[in-house]
């Protein structure tokens, strides 16, 4: 089977690259600073975004649309792998990455709006309640605004984006789940060049439920000033 095979292939390369203290330290537990949330889209990397090549670096959380929520019994709540991570293993950091040109945003907005017809297929259940739980959000930001039936489509959504990791971010830092002491940062990975020139490059959109760009620039490193940015 061709698509096995390169999974193998690929696993090879990465036993190649293993050296024998790269997991020392971390064989009978881990201590990550960081939970990261990001899409199950095949463009985005959830580890190399963030450049973390050794094991224990990065607790991560992989899901249609980046969603750091769940439902349960009807109500929203702070998804499987976040709580565990500010549960059991003390992580510093939560960072919510979404990514522009988003099929679970797009699935979302043309339900809210009316537009596409969703490829011609039926989606399976679960997908349906993935899409639906940001389907509060598409309707929201069409009452503040945010589009019109005039902004074109691709800019609409990304202008989505940037508002579902947002509200995500404000979730996670009004939910009692998640510890004072824990920061709660929102980004969007951009590959179409939203937001600058460099492909790939991770914008800082909310911090601790701070959107406001000048304010997230006296909040970063002067380094990384040019990676703050907003659609909306």
């Amino acid at each position: 089977m061709e698509a096995l095979d390169r999974l193998l292939d690929g696993n090879d390369e990465h036993v190649a690259s293993v050296s024998d203290d790269h997991f020392e330290g971390v064989r009978d537990g881990q201590d990550p600073p960081v939970v990261s949330v990001s899409c199950s889209d095949s463009r985005v990397p959830a580890e190399s975004v963030w450049d973390a090549r050794a094991d224990g670096d990065l607790f991560t959380s992989v899901n249609v649309g980046n969603q750091a929520w769940a439902e349960v019994d009807g109500e929203l709540v702070v998804n499987d792998a976040v709580g565990y991570a500010v549960s059991a293993l003390d992580v510093d950091l939560i960072a919510v990455l979404g990514h522009t040109g988003c099929g679970a945003v797009t699935a979302a907005y043309e339900a809210v709006t009316g537009d596409g017809d969703g490829g011609g297929k039926s989606l399976p259940p679960s997908v349906e309640a993935a899409v639906g739980r940001l389907k509060p959000i598409v309707k929201s930001a069409r009452e503040d605004g945010v589009f019109d039936a005039d902004t074109p489509d691709g800019e609409a959504v990304n202008r989505l984006v940037e508002g579902a990791v947002q509200t995500q971010v404000e979730f996670l830092v009004r939910n009692d789940a998640v510890p004072d002491d824990v920061a709660v940062a929102g980004l969007v990975y951009d590959f179409q060049k939203a937001y600058g020139d460099d492909d790939g490059a991770a914008y800082l959109v909310s911090l601790d439920g701070e959107t406001d760009s000048e304010a997230l620039r006296e909040r970063v490193s002067e380094a990384h000033r040019d990676r703050v940015g907003s659609l909306r």
